[in-house]
């Protein structure tokens, strides 16, 4: 089987693919590479992977040629990236991926898995399920929301379609993010030995690990039509539902440091705490890394330099700014008639 996996040089993409072809699958990885082709580097001579350079936006049919199932995760990441362009972001996590969708159902692919958020559900009260109201705060949030919508009704008996919202990620990865909240928190353990944390700490989220998340894409992949035909599934544990400042706490005490901290920001906006019963009920799925495992994994990849700290591209709306200013200054170069 074959499995195009859009982002797949991403933060999550990097580990399903790696996953995939752990179990024997054969992948196909769809990204622009803007942050470099590090992250599937070492798997580039696997016979059964292959890398596709493209956007999805503009990518042709072809792309689909050969393929049995699409897990669809490019997409502009996180809040404040969403807010550098709406409309682009609109235009790429929005009609980009209803695009991708509909192509796959055109080359009569069988499977299509939407990577979605929890950040759908804002600020709201209460444990959230898949049919509770959804309530998107931000250009992000509402481009997962409309682009749920679009894809779902896609589903034809031939055509199964997917959503899985995801709480926030955390964990090693191969393309690294730093600007996921406890990532960024063991990083300022790490430089400054405070753990920064986003006013006012009282708000709820869910979390969940990167290499669970990626196993959660396989369940679905492996589960019967009917169990996921059209379905949405929360991904995460009903433990890991933390408010930031005990999840601060934790990742304190779990890599065993004094618990000193720093605020930062405005107080944020959202908050949810999320229910994972459907989907351990439908698909058996269980988490197997927790908060305090996950910070340890950073920090120690910290320590022995795997990671590094002052990596530019570990912060995804400051790498993007950045390549905005590098295009604004190629065109002035141009202009000036210095590049030919």
């Amino acid at each position: 089987m074959r499995v195009l996996v859009t982002g797949g040089a991403g933060y999550i993409g990097s580990v399903l693919v790696r996953i995939l072809l752990e179990r024997g699958y054969r992948v196909r990885c769809l990204d622009r590479f803007f942050f470099g082709f590090d992250p599937v580097r070492d798997v580039e001579d696997d016979v059964n992977f292959e890398v596709v350079k493209g956007d999805v936006r503009f990518v042709d049919g072809s792309v689909m040629d050969g393929v049995d199932a699409v897990f669809d995760l490019a997409a502009l990441s996180n809040d404040p990236t969403g807010e550098l362009d709406p409309e682009k972001t609109m235009e790429i996590n929005y009609r980009g991926r209803v695009r991708v969708a509909r192509l796959a159902r055109k080359h009569g692919v069988e499977r299509y898995v939407l990577a979605s958020s929890c950040s759908v559900y804002g600020f709201q009260d209460g444990l959230l399920r898949e049919d509770s109201e959804v309530n998107p705060l931000t250009t992000y949030a509402r481009a997962n929301v409309l682009a749920e919508r679009e894809v779902l009704p896609l589903s034809d008996g031939r055509f199964t379609v997917t959503v899985l919202r995801q709480a926030t990620v955390y964990g090693f990865s191969y393309r690294m993010r730093f600007d996921l909240a406890v990532n960024g928190m063991v990083r300022g353990f790490f430089k400054n030995g405070r753990v920064p944390i986003l006013r006012d700490g009282t708000q709820w989220r869910p979390f969940v690990h990167v290499r669970d998340t990626s196993r959660a894409f396989v369940k679905v992949l492996e589960a019967e039509r009917e169990l996921v035909d059209g379905q949405v599934f929360n991904v995460g544990s009903n433990e890991q539902n933390y408010q930031i400042f005990r999840l601060a706490e934790t990742i304190a005490d779990a890599i065993g440091l004094p618990f000193e901290y720093e605020w930062y920001g405005f107080p944020d906006h959202r908050s949810y705490r999320v229910c994972f019963d459907k989907i351990a009920g439908t698909l058996g799925f269980k988490p197997e890394y927790d908060v305090r495992r996950g910070a340890r994994e950073v920090y120690d990849a910290l320590k022995d330099g795997r990671l590094d700290p002052d990596d530019p591209r570990t912060i995804t709306v400051k790498w993007y700014k950045h390549l905005l200013e590098m295009r604004e200054f190629l065109k002035e170069i141009e202009l000036d008639g210095v590049l030919l």
